[in-house]
């Protein structure tokens, strides 16, 4: 049972002072509610909401699987367990999803979590061969549905339905309003919750910077050097606009990282990882990167290409300016370009320095190890090599990052050549390991 001291005790350990009027509105809402659907911005805290109405429905004196979670990404799937891990439930969690093998998740399932999380076509994978014993879940959550949808995740979906008892209970969220249901959803009215368009202190500054479209790449390359050491996050429409930009930002020496959908798993999974840990302060991505994903509150936001349609513009924008914090975002405009019409309003132009700022290395690098969690490596083991062999304090390492494969550190950047000299052949958990700056 959620009692009031379990839901401060989980704020506490989330170090949240207080429920959001959303979050509340969901967790008052009758506990018997069979089928809820809440609507609300990307970064309100719709995590938080639906993770408490599934912590109220575990029990630790059953066994079994007892709560499923979809998700259309692998990078959102890992924020879900991130929350949850960090609420200190006592419930064990385990997360599935495409990008590594499948057979590490078939050993993890095999004493079954009382929480999965995962994504559809991983789901659908281990539901088809009766890895994942579905009999004994009580609640469906389907996070960001209006995208699984979009992502064309229909097929998954129906067969993740089909394989449930249809007594559970199901809490379905969106950022945007849904037309209808799709016919593999076994309710028509469930409640509803809209936040959609709930009416809060916008603390978002839009501004226009007008260029030549052939100087259109210098023109963001001043406005980024610009912010200092502020993150940023520049949108594109397009892969290959953030593959030429990114190309463009590397032979000016402008460390940064890129996030498209052609990329390898690996590859999208590292540039996150710098980009959390400070050491690029600029992610160039498409819209794949404006819902989902576990990244900082940022700062400015840059639309160096304007989207098509305005959900998307509104959820580019949901990156910065989120809860308390204010923000900036721009909208670069070269001379043969035109702005959509659901920008119907006049905006403050910027006007930029004629020449770019000096580009400074951001405080922290990002160093690699050749091991993780299958190598059972922790933090306290990477923090014990580069503190006792290293001869780091706890002020130079920043964000430690582990994944299945390998591990992430950011270290004060002045700091690194030195440490990499003195742990070089060290050992982790008695193997030897590679170490070298995370590229």
């Amino acid at each position: 049972m959620l009692t009031k001291e379990r839901i401060e005790n989980v704020l506490s350990n989330l170090a949240i002072q207080a429920l959001n009027p959303m979050q509340e509105a969901v967790l008052d809402c009758d506990k018997n509610t069979s089928n809820i659907l809440l609507l609300s911005p990307t970064g309100s805290g719709k995590t938080l909401a639906f993770l408490l109405r599934a912590l109220d429905v575990l029990d630790s004196e059953k066994t079994g699987v007892q709560v499923l979670i979809v998700a259309p990404a692998r990078e959102l799937v890992l924020q879900i367990e991130g929350v949850f891990r960090s609420m200190k439930t006592g419930f064990k969690v385990s997360v599935c999803y495409g990008g590594h093998h499948s057979r590490t998740e078939q050993n993890r399932l095999a004493e079954a979590p009382a929480l999965i999380i995962g994504t559809p076509g991983r789901l659908f994978d281990h539901i088809s061969k009766g890895v994942i014993d579905t009999s004994t879940i009580q609640m469906l959550v389907l996070d960001e549905f209006d995208k699984s949808l979009e992502m064309g995740f229909q097929d998954q979906l129906e067969v993740i339905f089909n394989s449930l008892s249809g007594k559970q209970k199901h809490m379905l969220t969106s950022a945007t309003e849904l037309d209808e249901f799709p016919g593999f959803v076994p309710f028509r009215n469930p409640k509803v919750f809209n936040f959609l368009h709930h009416k809060v202190e916008s603390k978002l500054s839009l501004r226009l910077i007008k260029t030549p479209a052939e100087e259109k790449l210098d023109t963001l390359l001043k406005l980024v050097a610009s912010f200092k050491q502020e993150v940023s996050l520049v949108f594109c429409n397009h892969r290959e606009a953030v593959e030429r930009i990114g190309l463009h930002f590397r032979e000016q020496g402008f460390a940064h990282g890129t996030f498209h959908g052609a990329m390898e798993q690996v590859d999208r999974e590292r540039n996150l990882i710098k980009f959390r840990s400070g050491s690029c302060l600029v992610l160039i991505a498409t819209d794949l990167a404006s819902r989902g994903l576990d990244i900082p509150e940022i700062r400015h936001v840059v639309h160096y290409q304007m989207p098509v349609h305005e959900d998307a513009f509104i959820h580019r924008n949901g990156r910065t300016a989120r809860m308390h914090a204010d923000g900036q975002a721009y909208i670069i405009q070269g001379d043969d370009e035109k702005l959509p019409d659901y920008l119907n309003v006049s905006l403050p132009e910027l006007k930029l320095p004629l020449n770019i700022a000096k580009i400074e290395l951001p405080e922290f690098e990002c160093v690699y190890f050749s091991a993780g969690k299958k190598d059972k490596i922790s933090k306290g083991d990477l923090l014990g090599l580069l503190m006792k062999k290293g001869g780091l304090t706890q002020s130079d390492v920043g964000l430690i990052s582990i994944t299945d494969q390998a591990s992430f550190v950011a270290i004060q950047r002045k700091k690194v050549p030195s440490l990499l000299k003195l742990i070089v052949g060290e050992k982790l958990k008695k193997a030897k390991v590679k170490v070298s700056v995370a590229r």
